[in-house]
């Protein structure tokens, strides 16, 4: 059999993302903010129950009911309110079309069973997973294709694995890829595959294909409508002045093909501007809001290298791509430029976006689209390793399994070992999980700081305590006192304390320390309203330091935990401290007791 290894490699990437979504963490049967039809997929998603459940697009109605009764998103995420009066949906509708036969196959399932027909209902959860997992196998089928082309079997095989079992498109299409970006993965796949085939054998067909992918993916993004670079430089060898002419007079020559694809992809696009239109009365509406781009700051560096989402950070065998572009050329010189120009504006945008961490985002997952493209440099650094000697070859086998291994175990972290904080994660965070399984409860101390002594305080000092006998908030809270009479209370209408003020003389002192007692009755879990623990230290005037703790990060329900807030003293001096707490506009209730600030020696 013909390329066969690489067919096992793309069959066996195509069951293990089925078991790890249908099996290992099945998104589909999870509830509220963890189903498959939650957050950003539900924003794609609204269109479809709007037009064909609920017959309105225009106020939405259905979502009084549908937020309260399955929870996709805390509160109203999915839209927001025009000035026209209507309700404008955040997304797209690009993803919502191919959503469409599986949400229309759910919607004949509900409608002919016990579940309930209204678009969100198990039925609607399983099909939307179902056709993620087979648009995935779509995709990763036509790379395979498109590979083949240019590099031998086994190099694809390896490189096929490589992306799925080494970077975060295992997680994209396996557990969250009802997101954009399987989808995207696979139009990018199809659309390498017949702009091959279209310089091949041009035909209308393949011209009126092409124009529809490419209006597919800017209809799902709109900033994918640089994919339309693809097929404008696929097969282009050279820039030289002979090479761009001949490609020229292809274009006049075969122009009404190109025309075609031109009205297709401006036919598919439409689609956006005839809803804006419906909706608001105008033919444009940003509704992104206030999220845009910075177009002369992009965020290069903590897009690829920061703990809290760093592309390479989180996927360090797509370093394998970009060392790969050094080979590409002398491989396979058509593939070249078209994949050299549209990688780096595709990074470029993706890193000038301002909210370049993508949100939870597992690693940056909005660069997975772009991995067929970078697919190309990938298989042309492995294929220069197979020609390397044997111990450079072993030492590559080496990192790529490390590589898949480190995947595989965010990916674990991410959803059922529960360490990674997908948008919160830090440095200090970062390290203090890596490659664990169990850390204790205080890590989480290092998601808002980089400070958390481990050791024994030698030579203590006390500077402030406060034990709240007196406070008056004790009266307004429904929880009792932690200790004696009183304790501070924070809750829905007493949001802030005190500022709690000392002066400070740390002589040799190398740390400082604020402790309290915090009691809650029901956790927060919506971290950004936890209480906060906040510790300023300031010499004279001039604030020389600062640290703060969201204290629900290690509290559950019932609980009653002593918790300490350490910041290390640096060159200067403090003279003075503040000490405060904030309810984070939580409406549930806190206790705080047992104050004490302490400085001490390591």
């Amino acid at each position: 059999m013909k390329n066969r290894i690489s067919l096992y490699a793309v069959c066996f990437a195509g069951l293990f993302v089925f078991a790890t979504g249908f099996f290992y963490y099945p998104k589909w049967k999870q509830q509220r903010t963890e189903a498959t039809i939650s957050w950003d997929v539900s924003g794609y998603y609204f269109y479809l129950p709007a037009i064909f459940i609920y017959k309105d697009l225009k106020q939405l109605q259905f979502k009084d009911e549908i937020l309260p009764k399955y929870g996709p998103t805390p509160n109203l995420q999915q839209a927001y309110l025009h000035e026209s009066g209507n309700y404008i949906l955040k997304y797209s509708c690009g993803q919502a079309v191919q959503y469409l036969p599986f949400f229309a196959a759910a919607h004949l399932i509900a409608l002919n069973s016990t579940h309930e027909a209204d678009g969100f209902s198990p039925p609607y959860q399983l099909l939307i997973s179902i056709g993620s997992w087979l648009i995935a196998f779509l995709g990763l089928w036509y790379l395979r294709k498109i590979l083949l082309v240019y590099f031998a079997d086994r190099i694809v095989a390896v490189t096929i694995l490589l992306l799925v079992l080494g970077s975060n498109y295992l997680d994209y299409s396996a557990i969250n890829g009802a997101m954009t970006h399987n989808n995207l993965f696979t139009i990018y796949s199809l659309l390498l595959w017949l702009s091959h085939r279209f310089y091949q054998s041009p035909t209308y067909g393949k011209a009126f294909a092409i124009g529809c992918l490419i209006g597919l993916a800017a209809l799902t993004r709109p900033t994918e409508i640089i994919s339309a670079l693809i097929p404008l430089f696929w097969g282009l060898s050279s820039l030289r002045l002979n090479a761009l002419g001949e490609r020229l007079a292809f274009y006049r020559k075969h122009f009404p093909k190109l025309l075609l694809a031109i009205l297709a992809t401006a036919a598919i696009g439409s689609l956006q501007l005839i809803y804006w239109k419906y909706v608001s009365g105008d033919w444009f509406v940003y509704s992104y809001e206030d999220q845009g781009f910075s177009w002369l700051k992009p965020h290069f560096y903590h897009g690829i290298l920061s703990a809290r989402s760093g592309w390479l950070v989180y996927s360090p065998i797509m370093v394998f791509s970009l060392l790969g572009f050094i080979f590409l050329y002398r491989k396979a010189p058509t593939t070249f430029w078209a994949s050299l120009f549209f990688s780096s504006l595709f990074i470029y945008i993706t890193f000038a976006w301002d909210i370049w961490w993508y949100g939870g985002s597992l690693g940056i997952r909005a660069m997975v689209q772009s991995y067929p493209i970078l697919a190309f440099p990938m298989a042309a650094f492995v294929g220069w390793v197979f020609t390397q000697k044997r111990a450079l070859r072993l030492g590559f086998g080496a990192i790529c399994v490390l590589f898949v291994y480190y995947n595989l175990w965010l990916t674990h972290q991410a959803h059922r070992g529960g360490l990674l904080r997908p948008g919160e994660m830090t440095k200090a965070y970062f390290w203090g999980i890596l490659g664990r399984y169990d850390v204790p409860l205080e890590t989480q101390k290092l998601l808002d700081n980089r400070y958390d002594f481990i050791g024994y305080p030698q030579n203590a000092q006390v500077v402030y305590q406060n034990n709240f006998e007196a406070d008056t908030t004790t009266a307004q809270c429904e929880l009792p006192p932690i200790t004696g009479q009183g304790s501070l209370c924070l809750n829905k209408t007493t949001q802030n304390s005190p500022w709690y003020s000392f002066e400070l003389n740390p002589g040799n002192a190398e740390w400082f320390r604020a402790t309290a007692t915090f009691r809650c009755k029901t956790k927060e879990w919506n971290i950004w309203r936890s209480t906060v623990f906040q510790v300023r230290l300031f010499d004279g005037e001039e604030e020389i330091s600062s640290n703060y703790l969201r204290v629900y990060r290690l509290l559950y329900d019932g609980d009653t935990r002593r918790i300490s807030l350490d910041v290390k003293l640096r060159q200067r001096t403090p003279t003075r401290g503040v000490v405060e707490f904030w309810n984070g506009d939580s409406d549930k209730p806190i206790l705080i007791d047992d104050f004490v600030v302490e400085v001490f020696e390591e």
